[in-house]
């Protein structure tokens, strides 16, 4: 009788995960790098033309470079969703369908709702985020990453994504009114919108809470280590 013991089968040892391939890493720290970059113009500009000539020559000053920055980032999606990142697709697809909501059908079309304070603050949330999430990214991919700057992009969207949200909300009701003159259902898109922002802010939100946790139980343990 053959034994049973030999014939059973060794566990085998989990597959280690493939190492990045060398040309999708520069990709992605190049295009981090240049998002960085455009984002630091936004913000840079309107801070100056805030400081220069207040909130009503913001748009003037820097709309156009936003709005092109912003549309940019559809190519964040399609990372997404080919697997070139690891970010989750459905938060990904809100984040940036909101924002380009903003750039385009609302404040494209209706130029005049940027010269209200919201519209910068809006401009000053999304650029700040920005700069520090791409610059994020981009220095932990080239193997860079200072751990302030982890505790930085984990520790500000406690105060930035309540006033980019507060501020997108403002400039849609904003254009609740002028929409009514392309019909009435117009407004009834826009209601709908904002009745939508509720749940979307607090799913957007809590993933940053919950990826934040991570982060910093993870930095946690290398300190201990480290000690």
């Amino acid at each position: 009788m053959a034994d049973k013991s030999k014939s059973k089968s060794k566990p085998q040892a989990k597959a280690s995960p493939k190492p990045a391939s060398p040309l999708k890493t520069t990709y992605l720290i190049l295009y981090n790098f240049a998002s960085a970059i455009a984002w630091t113009v936004v913000l840079g500009r309107t801070l100056l033309l805030l400081y220069l000539r207040g909130p009503s020559t913001v748009y003037t000053g820097v709309g156009e470079w936003t709005k092109w920055t912003q549309t940019m980032a559809i190519m964040e999606v399609l990372h997404s969703l080919l697997g070139i990142v690891r970010a989750p697709l459905v938060t990904t697809i809100m984040q940036v369908s909101s924002r380009l909501l903003l750039v385009w059908p609302i404040v494209n079309t209706w130029p005049f709702l940027a010269l209200s304070p919201f519209y910068s603050s809006m401009l000053i949330a999304w650029s700040v985020t920005e700069v520090i999430r791409y610059s994020y990214f981009a220095l932990s991919l080239a193997g860079a990453l200072p751990a302030l700057l982890t505790w930085v992009r984990y520790s500000t969207f406690y105060i930035l994504y309540p006033m980019g949200i507060t501020s997108e909300c403002m400039l849609i009701y904003g254009a609740t009114g002028p929409a009514g003159e392309l019909g009435a259902f117009g407004p009834v898109v826009l209601y709908a919108i904002l009745a939508i922002y509720v749940p979307g802010s607090y799913v957007l939100f809590t993933h940053m809470m919950k990826q934040r946790g991570k982060v910093m139980r993870s930095l946690k343990t290398k300190d201990d280590k480290t000690q």
